[in-house]
């Protein structure tokens, strides 16, 4: 059993309103070809966010983006951004177009301006890793690829560790689901549920790992394993900003390489300072990216483990 790591480059936690630390002295860039350092990049999006999240009134637009020029040059969080697709003025540039457009509603994962920033930055990461990686831009590239697996086909052969449930295709499915949720509102997570079933044979593997680990130090009565979202093309991602979700472009979920794990319905289980720290262990062993989201995070796998969760998919499924 991994046991969750203390250290500083921990995924932050909520917006933090006290006043912003005492400016780090900016270290040496990498070398060249060198991955950039992660560890440094989350811990230097962590003060960035305590910095944000003491200018987060209305007033103080202009004093926002001062503090993003300055900090987002910094060499910790330059050497990530510079390597994205967007580089490090494109990532500039939409982060504060991002904040510019930035409505808080009930749907969103972002709550405040701080999670905003939170959610953009450290999804990053995940561009980063996978920058190579083609996106399934249409819904029909996502249902037609050969590259993704149909999960209804794992499960119902017992091949699956986890749950998750679909979006009703019909009105009559949308009633049927509200109707259920009246009667019974806290028997699974509140979600819209996955409108593709389908992952990549390697993501697959990672979740039903991640599930048995969740099953065997979780307390007593707690279910499995809930994921809300995985495989989901550029389309339905605008799709989802138009709806006003914080679905940020580009995304690890369009190329196949990301899910959303639920954690707030865990509370009621006394699991959810379990499984985050499961999370966080693996983000410390360099296995996946986590983002806290709220309600759910956001994780995706890292290209240094993907041989490894082929070999075990091929294993599990004897092929």
């Amino acid at each position: 059993m991994r046991v969750p790591s203390r250290s500083p480059g921990r995924q932050p936690g909520p917006a933090v309103t006290s006043t912003a630390p005492a400016r780090r002295v900016p270290a040496a860039g990498p070398r060249a070809g060198a991955e950039p350092d992660l560890s440094a990049y989350r811990a230097a999006v962590a003060e960035l966010l305590v910095e944000v999240g003491a200018l987060a009134d209305a007033p103080s637009v202009t004093a926002r983006q001062v503090l993003l020029d300055q900090r987002l040059r910094e060499p910790a969080i330059a050497a990530v951004l510079d390597v994205t697709p967007q580089g490090l003025i494109g990532a500039r540039e939409t982060l504060l177009l991002e904040m510019a457009r930035y409505q808080p509603n009930a749907r969103s994962s972002a709550q405040d301006l701080t999670a905003l920033v939170r959610i953009y930055l450290l999804s990053r990461v995940d561009v980063l890793w996978w920058r190579d990686s083609p996106t399934f831009l249409t819904d029909d590239q996502v249902r037609a690829s050969t590259e993704l697996v149909d999960l209804e086909w794992l499960r119902r052969r017992g091949l699956i560790e986890f749950r998750y449930q679909e979006q009703p295709a019909t009105v009559v499915g949308r009633g049927l689901r509200a109707v259920r949720r009246r009667l019974r509102p806290a028997a699974t997570p509140r979600t819209a549920g996955l409108l593709f079933r389908r992952a990549r044979r390697e993501m697959i593997a990672f979740l039903n790992d991640l599930a048995r680990e969740f099953t065997a130090v979780a307390p007593d009565g707690t279910p499995p394993l809930w994921v809300t979202s995985l495989a989901r093309s550029a389309e339905h991602q605008y799709r989802l900003r138009r709806l006003g979700y914080a679905a940020m472009v580009p995304s690890g979920h369009c190329l196949g390489w990301a899910a959303d794990v639920e954690l707030e319905w865990y509370d009621r289980f006394g699991a959810r300072p379990v499984l985050a720290g499961l999370l966080l262990a693996r983000q410390d062993a360099g296995e996946v990216n986590v983002v806290d989201e709220g309600q759910a995070w956001h994780v995706c796998l890292a290209p240094a483990a993907r041989r490894r969760y082929r070999r075990a998919y091929e294993t599990e499924m004897g092929v």
